[in-house]
């Protein structure tokens, strides 16, 4: 106590800051860094969650680096983030677009809007499974039949299958971007469209001259929360796949499934892990590239 009266008040706060602080750090350390430590540690050991860990160096890089299913894997994650990222946010920014010049029911049609992402993504998924059922169960080859068009595999086909999962992923995730848009329109200071109404700007030009030069923090933060959503998927491709987990020859399989699938079907944990440190390093590898593309110069 008498350390602390000899302090000053410059101390005492500094003090006081990281008392407050420590519990908090204390967790996140043992929530987040202890557990991607211990991954990292397992990543070079072989364990099936029973038995004694073994050590094994490089064995589980080298097989993974090896597996042909890893690599269609790794495309088919690839495939999530380049057309689920860029198709969501043209959609949510559009919606985002013309909802906030609509004034009547306007917090009515924000809520439809964002009910979908509040949705569980597994009561989501069925639903939508449900949906690409053939004749008679599914609704939407039942509306194909009415109008004489031939009925299609969406979940059974090689073709198919990865943007009929990607279809319900995008529509769960508009909801959050369109809100978040909304909040970056209406930050933009009016003052700015009304000199260009009164210089007599056409829309076009406000558009890509004003209001999307003003939307890029918000553009920056939808593309990395987005990106980093569509590499971890796994509730739409799981629940919507359940008889054949992955879809048909692997052609729906993310990442995070063949994680999930190699600890907890096969458990073969050091195997696992080593994809998890890959899939943190892509993680981390696009956020990097993302933020310092779009970064403000």
């Amino acid at each position: 106590m008498k350390l602390y009266r000899d302090l000053t008040i410059r101390q005492k706060k500094i003090v006081w800051a990281w008392g407050f602080l420590a519990i908090p750090v204390l967790f996140y350390c043992v929530v987040r860094f202890y557990p991607t430590g211990n991954a990292i540690l397992i990543s070079f050991q072989d364990w099936n969650l029973l038995g004694a860990r073994t050590w094994t160096g490089l064995d589980n890089y080298k097989k993974l680096f090896g597996d042909p299913v890893f690599w269609k894997v790794f495309k088919n994650t690839f495939v999530y983030l380049l057309l689920g990222t860029p198709v969501s946010l043209v959609i949510s920014f559009v919606i985002a677009y013309h909802l906030d010049k609509i004034r009547f029911m306007h917090g009515f049609l924000r809520m439809l809007y964002f009910l979908p992402f509040m949705t569980s993504a597994v009561a989501m998924a069925w639903v939508w499974r449900w949906f690409y059922q053939p004749v008679p169960i599914g609704l939407f080859n039942n509306f194909l039949a009415s109008i004489g068009i031939p009925q299609i595999s969406f979940l059974n086909s090689t073709s198919n299958a990865l943007p009929s999962i990607l279809a319900p992923a995008v529509w769960a995730g508009l909801g959050f971007q369109i809100i978040i848009f909304m909040a970056g329109l209406r930050a933009i200071p009016k003052s700015y469209y009304e000199a260009a109404r009164i210089d007599g700007v056409s829309t076009w030009t406000v558009l890509w001259e004003i209001t999307l030069p003003l939307l890029k923090p918000t553009i920056v933060f939808i593309v990395v929360f987005s990106s980093i959503g569509f590499l971890r998927i796994f509730d739409h491709v799981y629940n919507m796949t359940t008889q054949n987990p992955g879809g048909p020859l692997n052609a729906t399989k993310p990442l995070v499934l063949m994680i999930y699938q190699t600890a907890f079907s096969s458990f073969d944990m050091g195997y696992a892990a080593a994809q998890t440190v890959v899939l943190f390093l892509v993680l981390l590898a696009v956020s990097l590239l993302q933020l310092r593309i779009m970064r403000d110069r």
